[in-house]
């Protein structure tokens, strides 16, 4: 039994609430669970939380069995926890860490709060101090999937309801769609940070063949911005849908967006609907990012194994199709 009366008008509203806010998700990252009675529907790999309430987006699996997996009776996938055989979705590579939470509800975003917060080592400080009260944990960065289940079953407990997911993120987990909502908001209110002005007057001169300047100019003009934009990839879904960092020029590996130094950002002709999110989101953590601040990259052995990877590889093929 899938137990489709799990998915809720309240769990797919907060889902397609969550999903179409580029403040806490960008395209096809984050994912939603809610579980009972030994089922557990989580957001399918590559589909889009925006989409919840009228495409599916969902996936039933074992919970218990990807709760096993979690502990390492698997291969972490949870392909082999789907309850339905005829479904051919996958479920998100982040299925274990939702199985191993016992609330009901797991939320899981990229808010760009947390992310400003998270990529710095003062950031994650401040966080834990604005957090003060919740039942909150601190997690390193890992690979998605089994390496970062473990990561935050070595970090959290039974209580423990909100997670900072160093270079990667947020989870709010409780006992109901409304309870979780109302966690996500506080955090958010906690961790807000204004941007600064970030206005950009694109070049006159005509950007680089096969591209097109882009609305997020700032951050190739504002000095700072660039060296920091060129340093580094600061979370997974940047290395995965843009490639390491942002670089200087076109290349051979046709990066999807290139920074022109003291002219503009140039997105290449048929960039995805995701890349372009993903160009967007590092436009929105940067420009919240204290001066005082450090940002720290995952570093380029994190990246490669993004890029190698066959569960990330399925994720930009789907994404590629919208």
């Amino acid at each position: 039994m899938t137990r489709p009366d799990l998915l809720t008008d309240d769990f797919r509203a907060l889902s397609a609430r969550l999903g179409s806010d580029p403040l806490q998700v960008q395209g096809p990252g984050g994912n939603t669970s809610i579980k009972g009675d030994g089922v557990m529907w989580i957001k399918a790999s590559g589909t889009e939380l925006a989409d919840a309430m009228g495409t599916n987006i969902f996936v039933a699996v074992d919970r218990n069995a990807a709760k096993a997996e979690a502990g390492g009776a698997g291969d972490g996938t949870c392909k082999a926890t789907v309850l339905d055989p005829a479904v051919t979705l996958r479920p998100s590579i982040e299925t274990t860490f939702h199985a191993a939470f016992d609330h009901a509800v797991v939320a899981h975003t990229h808010s760009v709060a947390t992310l400003v917060h998270a990529i710095s080592p003062q950031g994650r400080d401040a966080a834990l101090d604005k957090l003060a009260g919740l039942p909150c944990a601190m997690v390193p960065y890992a690979k998605p999937g089994l390496p970062l289940t473990g990561e935050i079953l070595a970090r959290t407990g039974p209580d423990t309801q909100v997670v900072i997911l160093q270079n990667h993120g947020l989870i709010c987990a409780g006992a109901t769609v409304a309870e979780v909502s109302d966690l996500i908001a506080d955090v958010e209110r906690r961790l807000a940070l204004p941007p600064c002005a970030t206005a950009h007057t694109p070049p006159a001169d005509p950007a680089p063949t096969g591209f097109a300047w882009a609305p997020q100019g700032w951050l190739a003009t504002d000095p700072r911005a660039a060296a920091l934009a060129r340093a580094g990839s600061y979370y997974p879904d940047h290395v995965v849908f843009l490639g390491p960092a942002l670089p200087r020029g076109d290349h051979a590996e046709t990066p999807p967006a290139i920074l022109v130094e003291g002219q503009g950002l140039a997105l290449r002709d048929g960039a995805t609907p995701s890349q372009r999110a993903m160009v967007q989101c590092l436009h929105d953590v940067l420009s919240r990012l204290p001066a005082d601040w450090d940002a720290v990259p995952i570093g380029s052995a994190a990246e490669a194994e993004l890029l190698n990877w066959d569960a990330e590889k399925y994720r930009q093929a789907l994404a590629a199709r919208s």
